[in-house]
């Protein structure tokens, strides 16, 4: 059984749901882009009944209240809407667990607050958003989030209406990893009824947000300043096994090199079977993983 909470900010609030008692461990998860907290629905009552679970929607996602207009999504404001919550519940030491963007709001909370975080969990992530190698393609990445926002809001576009079968089929279709099962469970926070049919929540800035991108150099650096025990899960059928990508196949290499250079003692890097969402179409094969490594203390989790 779960909860419904709200979070009040200056726009509005946060929304989030929360399993375990609250006397726990607190655990803060962290969802996916354009996806919300369901996501981690099937995952959550598979692991250790002795923590406290809080998956929140960030700004703009799920039950969460849309920024103001005129105001873009910029990758930290998610970062901010994490401090946001940790000051709401009182946490101020807790893990972490985030699936792919959700990762790597966790990962630069991390960087940013490393007193407040004993553990991270990173999901079908590594922890990073990367910057595109060349100096134009980045500055045209910068002036696209700009123009695509001005259009946009010039459109005035209503949010489109669809019929149940046809909302999930749209939300497949635009996320192949996905089971027509766990399409439906985000569906569940992530659509409204309305008369004319089914009206995704999500704010359509959100697709427009502007990221928070590094190099690899820089990546590595920020490595130096995990103080935390790091657990990271990657799908053998993902986004980020290194022999089935291409543009990214550097980056992702350069990456695992420095975690096993520079901070092998305290991160865990295990592929598992399954796609990009198997914490939600097969939680299963994840959750021991996730348990072993939230029930260790001080010595490394047995996988």
């Amino acid at each position: 059984m779960f909860s419904e909470v709200k979070f009040p900010v200056p726009w509005g609030h946060l929304a989030a749901k929360a399993w375990g008692p609250p006397e726990g461990h607190p655990v803060l998860c962290l969802h996916g882009w354009l996806d919300n907290a369901n996501t981690f629905d099937r995952l959550i009552p598979l692991l250790p009944k002795d923590h406290h679970y809080v998956a929140m929607d960030f700004s703009g996602h799920g039950l969460s209240s849309h920024r103001p207009a005129g105001s873009p999504y910029h990758f930290l404001d998610y970062v901010s809407d994490v401090r946001r919550v940790a000051a709401a519940l009182q946490w101020r030491r807790f893990t972490l667990m985030g699936h792919s963007m959700g990762g790597a709001v966790a990962g630069m909370f991390c960087f940013l607050y490393p007193e407040m975080v004993d553990k991270l969990i990173l999901l079908e992530n590594l922890g990073f958003l990367l910057a595109p190698e060349d100096t134009e393609a980045w500055l045209k990445s910068k002036r696209m989030v700009i123009d695509r926002l001005l259009s946009l809001e010039a459109r005035q576009q209503a949010p489109k209406a669809r019929s149940p079968e046809a909302a999930l089929q749209r939300l497949l279709e635009a996320n192949r990893h996905l089971t027509a099962e766990g399409g439906a469970i985000l569906l569940q926070r992530g659509a409204t009824e309305t008369p004319a049919g089914l009206v995704y929540n999500r704010d359509m800035r959100v697709r427009r947000q502007s990221r928070e991108s590094l190099t690899v150099e820089q990546c590595v650096k920020l490595l130096q300043k995990i103080q935390d025990r790091v657990l990271i899960v990657l799908a053998q059928d993902g986004l980020l096994v290194p022999h089935k990508l291409e543009s990214k196949n550097h980056f992702v290499i350069a990456l695992r090199e420095a975690f096993e250079r520079t901070l092998k003692e305290h991160i865990q890097l295990v592929e598992v079977p399954g796609s990009h969402f198997v914490h939600m179409n097969e939680p299963e094969v994840v959750s021991g993983i996730i348990s072993n490594f939230l029930a260790a203390h001080n010595t490394r989790a047995r996988l």
